[in-house]
């Protein structure tokens, strides 16, 4: 069976996630070009090879556009509203209205759920009147509904993780200082079979977003079983560490008898 491995020793965001995808199917269009059946404008991606620590991968960095020109058309509240505060449900419309896969839309829309539950949870919200502070912004949505995108081209059988590490310390945020695992992090999780745990590297490592994607498509949490991996994904995060600030995902087989 078609087996996806996901490293996370260096935690996971949905650029990384986006990167090392990508590295795995062969056609280097096929994201921008599914990506423009979205009714989303506004934004342009940019995809270039970095190196971490020695290691070249992708780096996928969504750029939004004209946010000056906006600022100055519209009145300010009216522009932040725009570009940040969508709700699940203005999300949800976004991924119906689009001409993706069905199969995308479905996992895109079970990723968001994910982050829309720990941010009502975080902020005390009920479901229907969260406003994503992260998940709203158009990257967010780049990043969900392009993972999905990439995952149903590849079309593994199933998917396997190694446990997620995050780092520690406090990062700055809109609300102030918070602490590392940030709490929609750590509430993902908690609603999950995700296994993680903090190592030590004073930032940020794993995202809402990682966190929701990991925790969305990963069956089991477990050191790589015996598989014959065939290619091997590199995505690049946009931090230099002490370590390399990439997530691998490797594609191979492991034969129908074989068990974890």
């Amino acid at each position: 069976m078609k087996v996806l491995y996901f490293d996370c020793s260096s935690g996971i965001s949905g650029n990384m996630t986006l990167g090392a995808l990508s590295e795995l199917i062969d056609d280097p269009h096929y994201l921008v070009n599914e990506l423009k059946k979205l009714n989303v404008d506004g934004y342009h991606i940019h995809i270039s090879k970095e190196k971490k620590n020695g290691i070249t991968g992708t780096y996928v960095d969504v750029h939004l556009e004209h946010e000056h020109e906006h600022e100055h058309l519209h009145h300010e509240h009216a522009h932040h509203h725009h570009h940040e505060h969508r709700n699940l449900f203005d999300v949800n419309k976004i991924i119906d209205e689009s001409e993706i896969d069905e199969k995308a839309k479905d996992l895109a829309k079970r990723i968001f759920l994910r982050v829309a539950k720990a941010e009502s949870k975080v902020h005390n919200e009920s479901l229907e009147n969260v406003h994503f502070h992260e998940v709203g912004a158009i990257d967010s949505i780049v990043d969900i509904i392009g993972t999905a995108i990439l995952l149903c081209k590849i079309n593994p059988d199933v998917i396997y993780s190694s446990v997620v590490n995050d780092g520690y310390g406090f990062i700055e945020c809109a609300h102030g200082m918070i602490s590392v695992p940030v709490p929609a992090t750590s509430e993902i999780f908690a609603a999950s079979n995700a296994i993680t745990r903090q190592i030590d590297v004073d930032t940020e490592l794993v995202t809402p977003t990682g966190a929701a994607i990991i925790a969305e498509i990963a069956s089991e949490f477990t050191a790589m079983p015996a598989m014959n991996v065939q290619k091997v994904g590199w995505g690049a995060g946009t931090k230099d560490l002490v370590i390399p600030n990439v997530l691998k995902v490797s594609l191979g087989e492991i034969k129908k008898k074989t068990k974890l």
